[in-house]
């Protein structure tokens, strides 16, 4: 799943290549996640000037100039791709065909991106912009583990499966740790972290793959490495569901329950 680090950089990537082109058609080829029909799409997007992509929480908004907003999840799975002329991308899912014959194809062989027009904005602060202290305060009356709280986006938005191994291996903290069970100093030090795995992650991604709006290799981890059995400080890896997710994690980590 795309998270915050891909997120961002595909945002500036598409910008670069789509602000201040006309959406002429956007075909919905798979419409079952839709909320409204695909004729709701057209008539308020098609022939409209796209004025700015932004990345919200797992998302991205394609904003046109009469306010209209494309919300795009990539969900598990989904994937971006530039084409022109006649798409020939397997498992698309949407077309949307700019001005000079710009295109962009959303993929996913699972059918479970979604596209929501003008998408309801959250008020859950973003991983990367937490208020100093936001999470002392809002983890005191949460009594389940921290790995599903930072990542059910009721609490923080944007953070995904992967990257909250990372976060949570860099904090030192078990992702079994009871929330409200974590000390004030312990969480703070995981504030730091969400945001510094986050940042590190995007400028390794940038440096590596400049221009790109497809998720890419994630080689660089540290504990989130489905393939491998040691961290590169040579620690063994663990492995355990929560909350039907796999969870990669070592012994180092503080447990607090």
């Amino acid at each position: 799943m795309p998270e915050i680090p891909d997120l961002n950089i595909f945002s500036s990537n598409l910008a670069k290549r789509l602000v201040g082109k006309i959406l002429t058609n956007i075909s919905i080829l798979v419409p079952r996640k839709l909320k409204e029909p695909e004729t709701g799409f057209k008539a308020a997007l098609e022939g409209q000037q796209l004025i700015a992509i932004n990345r919200v929480g797992k998302q991205l908004y394609f904003a046109f100039g009469d306010g209209q907003v494309l919300g795009l999840h990539l969900m598990l799975y989904g994937s971006m791709h530039w084409y022109e002329g006649t798409n020939e991308n397997k498992f698309t899912i949407a077309e949307l065909l700019f001005s000079n014959s710009t295109g962009l194809a959303v993929t996913d062989w699972q059918k479970s991106v979604m596209l929501t027009l003008n998408p309801e904005i959250s008020t859950v602060p973003d991983a990367m912009a937490l208020p100093e202290n936001y999470l002392v305060t809002a983890l005191k009356k949460i009594g389940r583990p921290i790995k599903t709280v930072l990542t059910d986006g009721k609490i923080v938005q944007g953070i995904g499966n992967a990257y909250v191994d990372e976060i949570l291996y860099a904090a030192k903290l078990s992702p079994f740790s009871i929330s409200n069970k974590i000390p004030a100093e312990k969480i703070s030090i995981l504030t730091y972290a969400i945001k510094q795995v986050l940042m590190n992650a995007e400028a390794h991604i940038l440096k590596n793959f400049p221009d790109t709006i497809t998720e890419k290799e994630r080689d660089f981890l540290k504990v989130h490495l489905p393939k491998q059995k040691l961290t590169p400080n040579g620690e063994g890896i663990l492995v355990a569901e929560i909350a039907s997710r796999k969870t990669y994690y070592t012994e180092g980590q503080q447990l607090f329950e």
